[in-house]
């Protein structure tokens, strides 16, 4: 994994300070699904996109592609979209009892949140020239992913909040965006400021699903 970022010059020192912050604003990152009603500025947004475009990718193949949802149809068609896959996922929890609570989850803010970005992984992207992905072509669209994780970060260090939708049909959605057949959705974003923020995770505070310990996913060999 390269992201074509080396050069000459002398390199930043990031101190304990800035480290303790970093830390703090990887505890504080959240998935948001309740937002108010503030725009978020054209400007914010641009930083946001130039920010996910440093993440590193595979070959700097830079396979990311944000489609900006600006359309109240299509908005409203995805929102739709999303409850009927919603309402159609809630069955596989009938059985163990947990439909209900499903349910009473909040799994998607599209209505609601000021704007709505969908980001499609490009498979065949003509930069990084095949570089890294003969054995692994899914690193594309891992690549992608650290693209959204790095843009993730950059909103919450502004206080603007993310809720990534994942209950989505991404032949569907690619349909109605109209983008090229080589595109794959990876993930349709909700942005805006939160309606309220909290130091439990939504998830956790419903008992849906606490952190697990570290030392559950480690393993040595």
């Amino acid at each position: 994994m390269t992201s074509g970022e080396e050069g000459q010059g002398q390199a930043p020192v990031f101190g304990p300070d800035f480290a303790a912050q970093l830390e703090t604003l990887l505890q504080w990152r959240r998935d948001v699904r309740h937002f108010d009603q503030r725009p978020v500025a054209a400007a914010d947004m641009h930083v946001l996109l130039r920010s996910a475009c440093l993440a590193p990718s595979v070959g700097n193949a830079q396979p990311w592609r944000f489609v900006h949802v600006r359309s109240p149809a299509i908005r409203a068609a995805l929102a739709d979209h999303i409850d009927v896959e919603s309402r159609a996922a809630s069955a596989q929890y009938a059985d163990k009892g947990q439909r209900d609570s499903y349910l009473a989850l909040k799994l998607h803010g599209v209505r609601e949140a000021p704007e709505l970005l969908a980001v499609f992984c490009d498979e065949v992207p003509v930069a990084g020239h095949g570089l890294g992905i003969a054995t692994m072509p899914e690193m594309l669209r891992y690549s992608t992913v650290l693209a959204i994780h790095t843009l993730w970060l950059a909103a919450r260090v502004r206080g603007i909040g993310l809720g990534w939708v994942s209950i989505v049909q991404p032949r569907t959605a690619a349909a109605m965006l109209d983008v090229p057949a080589d595109w794959s959705l990876i993930a349709l974003l909700c942005i805006g400021y939160p309606a309220e923020q909290g130091q439990t995770p939504e998830l956790e505070k419903r008992g849906w699903q606490a952190r697990e310990p570290l030392a559950d996913r480690v393993i040595e060999r």
